[in-house]
């Protein structure tokens, strides 16, 4: 398994090693270090959500809806001042992917359709010990 938590991806039972960016907003020296999901640059008044993470959620994406774990959460405004709230997520394969909240459903880990979900996209792939 990789060291980096963004490459390795996650199961229902070791998501909560995903490290999140809190704090401030994202940069690109922040991305391309891999500690951030997004970083956006035409936008104003950016600023972190106060929300805890990891979170898992259901994302509801164009091609369906995907489990997912937050692992940034920033609003910012855009030209027409309008605020977004957007998420950088985590899938369970390990890819990122950027997400409104608005598109989102914030639940648990024993959330029945979060676990089903996850274990459909990791499949026999984790080596299960049973």
């Amino acid at each position: 398994m990789s060291d980096d938590p963004i490459d390795a991806g996650f199961d229902t039972d070791d998501w909560q090693r995903l490290i999140p960016f809190t704090g401030r907003v994202a940069n690109l020296d922040d991305v391309q270090a891999r500690k951030a999901i997004f970083a956006l640059s035409d936008t104003r008044n950016g600023k972190p959500i106060d929300m805890d993470l990891p979170q898992p959620v259901i994302w509801w994406a164009d091609d369906g809806e995907q489990a997912a774990v937050a692992v940034q959460a920033e609003a910012h405004d855009s030209e027409e001042g309008e605020t977004m709230e957007v998420l950088g997520l985590i899938l369970p394969d390990g890819e990122g992917a950027v997400a409104l909240l608005e598109d989102v459903d914030l639940v648990d880990d024993t959330d029945p359709t979060w676990r089903g979900l996850v274990e459909a996209a990791v499949g026999d792939e984790t080596g299960d010990e049973d």
